[in-house]
């Protein structure tokens, strides 16, 4: 089969390779790739600066269809429609393992980081990790359940209540995902981006978010203390992991609120005002990947119709086409791009 696989760490070194069709273990699954996502984490992988287990297949945001199940796994079966967390393996007996805490767990690996992913043709997961789609969550939509979790986490890890003000800085996927989540516990949403987004924000817009403001053009500071009386936002999702945007959102919180960073850094120190921390008691939240109880709420969220995933796929390409896909992302162009396995890697 044909499979996506980074070679080995720096820049690029991400190619397209004949590997052998793999079979699952005693508590494994074999999935059938339908649909998998790129995720803001493969750019950064596939540009050096987030580091993986090379040479491994890259795609952790994936749906597919069950086609073989390990010898201890009764609740699945040929045909089913499925997608998977990404943890693949765990040590089972830290605290965070105890609590299925498991994206803390210092021996975690996950798949399409430590071990091979989904982009390919096929991929095994453990029985564990695996959910089943509902029956009206079209396969498209599936795929990005993994990060719609991540999402949910984030916004699971604060203290969201009806008409609070949340802004979310940052529209690319996760941010739009994160603006609709918070919109689901009955918050009024502020969405914000450069006008380099432009593609993204009209999305949020058609979305329904209920503030979409280009912070190139309107002042985000003037529009949030008119709707707070001068007191500023309740939360602040940082989805977009750049440093001014880091430093612009704890100004934009009132006292006691809620900072979340959700968005990755190209360097890990960055310089943070901790005197407005101090200063306003603010509460600052990491949120890191997702964990079990954060996918069935996702699924949930999916298909009562909370959030709408689909709206976010502009393009889907060959896994052999991934260069283009890049290229797209990294213009501005695209907003969700889904890769689908090779026809020619097939047996």
């Amino acid at each position: 089969m044909h499979a996506l696989v980074k070679k080995e760490l720096g820049f690029g070194n991400l190619i397209i390779e004949n590997k052998p069709e793999p079979y699952p273990e005693d508590d494994q699954v074999k999935i059938k790739v339908t649909y998998a996502g790129i995720c803001g984490s493969d750019i950064h992988t596939y540009e050096g600066s987030y580091q993986v287990a090379a040479p491994v297949t890259l795609g952790h945001e994936f749906a597919g269809v069950v086609v073989d199940v390990g010898s201890n796994v009764s609740h699945l079966k040929p045909g089913d429609r499925v997608t998977s967390e990404t943890t693949f393996y765990i040590c089972g007996q830290c605290i965070y393992c105890q609590q299925k805490d498991y994206n803390l767990c210092k021996y975690r690996k996950g798949l399409g980081t430590q071990q091979d992913g989904g982009f390919a043709t096929y991929v095994i997961a453990r029985a564990e990790s695996i959910h089943h789609i509902p029956d009206n969550v079209d396969d498209q939509s599936a795929a990005m359940t993994e990060a719609l979790a991540c999402t949910h986490h984030a916004v699971a890890k604060t203290t969201i209540r009806p008409n609070d003000i949340v802004v979310v800085i940052g529209p690319g996927p996760i941010g739009l995902l994160t603006a609709q989540v918070a919109k689901s516990k009955g918050a009024t949403v502020l969405i914000t981006g450069l006008s380099s987004d432009t593609v993204r924000l009209e999305k949020a817009k058609e979305l329904g978010i209920d503030y979409v403001i280009n912070v190139q053009e309107e002042s985000l500071e003037e529009i949030i203390s008119g709707l707070t009386d001068g007191y500023g936002a309740d939360v602040v999702f940082e989805c977009s992991g750049a440093i001014p945007a880091a430093r612009q959102g704890l100004s934009l919180l009132r006292k006691k609120g809620q900072y979340a960073q959700v968005g990755l850094f190209a360097e890990s120190a960055i310089p943070f005002d901790m005197e407005q921390v101090i200063q306003k008691e603010l509460k600052i939240i990491g949120s890191r990947s997702q964990k079990p109880a954060d996918w069935e709420p996702s699924l949930h969220l999916m298909e009562s119709g909370a959030v709408d995933v689909a709206a976010l796929v502009t393009h889907i390409f060959d896994i052999t086409e991934w260069e283009k896909a890049y290229q797209l992302i990294k213009s501005g162009e695209a907003i969700k791009v889904l890769l689908t396995p090779t026809k020619e890697g097939e047996k």
